[in-house]
């Protein structure tokens, strides 16, 4: 965003525009979510031990996890597989228990996303293995 190269002549809002309100909102959210944190750190309820934070691995690993799929598959996958993977997985990592429902659900928002870009935006998503359909 900051190394955009943005013509002279282009009117407001221009291209570096929502991309900056976006970055400035994340990071007001991520500075929220700290002071949240450490004025109330939340303990696990299953443990004796006294933790100051609580770090859900399980959560991380379907979180990320469905991230490396998602990025190194996208390609071959296409967007609506790849995309659908990313938020079972997401679903998953926060504690959802329901996959079937949570598999059609992502089937149908990564679908509405890919027409949406693909058909309603005209950009290039990739198909991946449904291309052919």
């Amino acid at each position: 965003m900051v190394t955009m190269p943005v013509g002279e002549d282009t009117d407001f809002p221009g291209p570096r525009f929502y991309p900056m309100l976006l970055a400035i909102v994340g990071y007001l959210l991520a500075l929220l979510l700290v002071l949240e944190i450490l004025r109330k750190p939340e303990h696990p309820e299953q443990d004796e031990v006294e933790y100051r934070f609580y770090s859900d691995w399980k959560a991380v690993a379907w979180l990320v996890g469905g991230f490396l799929i998602f990025a190194v598959g996208i390609e071959f996958l296409g967007w609506i597989v790849a995309g659908a993977l990313l938020f079972w997985c997401v679903a998953r990592g926060v504690g959802s228990k329901r996959p079937i429902f949570d598999l059609s659900l992502a089937l149908v928002f990564s679908s509405l996303i890919y027409l949406g870009f693909a058909v309603g935006l005209g950009l290039n998503l990739p198909s991946g293995l449904l291309g052919g359909l």
